[in-house]
């Protein structure tokens, strides 16, 4: 009987960790990446005027929320739009932020990215966002009320895909497991391809 019971401890264990590693794509989260924010001013002069005030905010944490946030993606109407919830707990964020760091920069004078820290407090995402730079800024959403009001559930993270006209495209549950499935999904939601 005893055996039994480790033998099942045992299988609790392994089933704990292959879920979790199916969370994050099958490896461990990536520590602080090499990404360059000087070299992601360089790559981004120039966007247009819209695009170009939300680098100028880079990696900045901004209050006011839902109303704030809101107004930002009425703002960005004519512009594809990316919106990834994320909080500085969350594995999955943590594995797929590398992703957002490398599209921010490749399409971001086409693709207005924006985040939204949800759930979380700010000491921690500002320390996060040190860790893992990225070239566009994310709104405070401690009691999560702007992701209800932009049809994000309570799961992290999540991608919110919007179309040029501002129509919500198509909402990602999950972490991306790789940089081409979130390559893949802003062609095929925001822009269109």
């Amino acid at each position: 009987m005893r055996r039994l019971l480790i033998a099942l401890a045992g299988l609790g264990v392994a089933a704990a960790v292959a879920i979790g590693l199916a969370q994050t794509g099958g490896t461990s989260a990536p520590g602080p990446t090499r990404f360059d924010p000087a070299a992601a001013r360089r790559a981004l002069a120039g966007a247009p005027p819209e695009l170009a005030r939300l680098h100028a905010q880079a990696n900045r944490l901004l209050p006011g929320g839902t109303s704030a946030i809101q107004a930002r993606l009425r703002e960005l109407r004519g512009r594809p739009v990316v919106v990834n919830k994320w909080a500085s707990w969350c594995g999955p964020c943590r594995f797929e932020f590398p992703f957002f760091q490398s599209q921010g920069v490749k399409l971001g004078r086409r693709v207005a990215f924006v985040g939204l820290n949800s759930g979380d407090n700010a000491a921690a995402a500002t320390k996060f966002l040190r860790q893992f730079p990225v070239p566009y800024p994310s709104y405070e959403d401690r009691g999560e009320r702007a992701a209800r009001a932009l049809g994000a559930g309570s799961y992290y993270p999540i991608t919110i895909f919007y179309d040029p006209a501002g129509r919500r495209a198509y909402v990602h549950q999950g972490g991306y497991a790789t940089e081409a499935k979130l390559a893949q999904d802003i062609g095929r939601y925001a822009l269109g391809a």
